[in-house]
C-alpha cells in the first residue's frame, strides 16, 4: 500500500480510517473519497487530498484512481442494517452495483480492494456460538444479503481476474469519535453518551441478547493489518471473522455502572432491531484471522469502557 483511496471517507468507519491511514502512510498518500452532500470537514478535509468518489459512478472512480496513482481502495460505501431494511433497492445499488464498479476499476488499474463484510452476513440458521469461519450464510435482511454477495463477488474477482480482494466481517463497532448511523448495535455507543450526560438510557435491545462488538481502534487496526499481510499467508480472503468481545445490554450497563454508579437503564424494545439482532451470532470464532495474518485485539469491555468514558467526558464538556 502506497497510494490509498477511501470510498465513503466521511462515514462511521471511513472518517477514522482515513485519519489513521494518513498517520501511517502520510497525509498526501491517502485520498478521502466522498459524495456531494457528505463532504469532508475539519481535520479530515484539511489534512490531505479529497475527491468525489461515488460508487455508483465507475468512471468517476477510475479517474480518481488514475489521477492519484491509487494502488489500494477501501470501499466503505454502504447503508447500515436498519436503514437498509427501509431502503432495500438503494442498499443493493450502493452495496452491490457500487462494488461491481469498484472491482472493475481495480481489475483495469491493478488495485487491491478492501470491502468490509459484517456479522450481518450470517442468519438465523448459522451456528450462533463461536460461529465458524466457513459456515452456512442465509441472512434474511437486505443488509445481510448484500454482505454475502459482497463476499462472493470479491472472491470471484480474485479467482477469475487475480484482483487482490480482502475483507473482514466487522462486528458492532463502538466509537467515541463518529456518532452512530443507523445500525443494530448502535445502542452500545448511545449508552456511553447517556452515561456521560447523566441521562437515563432507554435500551432498544432486550436483556440476554448477545452480540459481538469491537472498539474502533481495533477495527481500524484489523482493516489495515489485513491489507498489509503477505498474500502468500492468506488461505481465506472474503471475509475473515474477527472478534474482540461479546456482551448483552445488561453486561455493558454493569461495566459502565462500575464507573458511573448512579447511571440508570430501562428497556423499550425496538422490534426491527431486535429481530435483526436475534439473527446474528452471539460470538465468532476468529482463529483463521489470528493464524493467517496475526489478528489480535487490544481492547476488552473494561478497557474500552474506561477509554470511552474518558474520551466522551472530554468531548462533551
Amino acid at each position: 500500500m502506497e497510494h490509498i483511496l477511501i470510498i465513503g471517507a466521511t462515514g462511521q468507519i471511513g472518517s477514522e480510517l482515513t485519519m489513521e491511514l494518513r498517520k501511517r502512510y502520510g497525509n498526501a498518500n491517502v485520498v478521502a473519497g466522498y459524495i456531494p452532500g457528505a463532504e469532508p470537514k475539519g481535520e479530515l478535509k484539511e489534512s490531505g487530498p479529497s475527491a468525489i468518489a461515488d460508487v455508483t459512478d465507475g468512471e468517476a472512480i477510475a479517474s480518481v484512481v488514475k489521477e492519484y496513482h491509487i494502488d489500494t481502495i477501501y470501499n466503505l460505501a454502504a447503508l447500515l442494517s436498519v436503514v437498509a431494511e427501509s431502503k432495500p433497492k438503494l442498499a443493493w445499488k450502493i452495496g452491490i452495483d457500487g462494488l461491481w464498479n469498484v472491482l472493475e476499476v481495480a481489475r483495469e488499474q491493478g488495485c487491491a480492494v478492501f470491502t468490509p463484510s459484517s456479522i450481518g452476513s450470517f442468519g438465523a440458521s448459522t451456528p450462533h456460538t463461536k460461529t465458524p469461519q466457513d459456515t452456512i450464510q442465509r441472512p434474511r435482511t437486505m443488509y445481510g444479503v448484500t454482505k454475502v454477495t459482497t463476499e462472493l463477488l470479491s472472491d470471484y474477482y480474485f479467482n477469475k481476474y487475480g484482483v487482490d480482494t480482502r475483507a473482514v466481517r466487522f462486528p458492532g463497532i463502538i466509537s467515541n469519535v463518529t456518532p452512530p448511523g443507523g445500525g443494530t448495535t448502535d445502542y452500545a455507543v448511545d449508552i456511553y453518551y447517556s452515561a456521560v450526560k447523566g441521562e437515563k438510557f432507554v435500551c432498544p435491545i432486550k436483556q440476554g441478547t448477545l452480540m459481538d462488538m469491537m472498539y474502533m481502534p481495533d477495527a481500524l487496526n484489523a482493516a489495515i493489518t489485513l491489507m498489509e499481510a503477505a498474500p502468500t499467508k492468506l488461505i481465506h480472503r472474503n471475509a475473515f471473522n474477527i472478534a474482540s468481545m461479546s456482551f448483552d445490554p445488561e453486561t455493558i450497563y454493569q461495566a459502565i455502572r462500575k464507573h458511573v454508579p448512579q447511571f440508570e437503564m430501562i428497556y423499550d424494545i425496538d422490534p426491527l432491531k431486535q429481530r435483526i439482532a436475534d439473527s446474528w451470532p452471539d460470538s465468532l470464532d476468529d482463529t483463521c484471522a489470528r493464524e493467517e495474518w496475526g489478528w489480535k485485539p487490544a481492547y476488552d469491555l473494561e478497557s474500552m469502557t474506561v477509554d470511552m468514558l474518558e474520551k466522551l467526558r472530554e468531548k462533551l464538556k
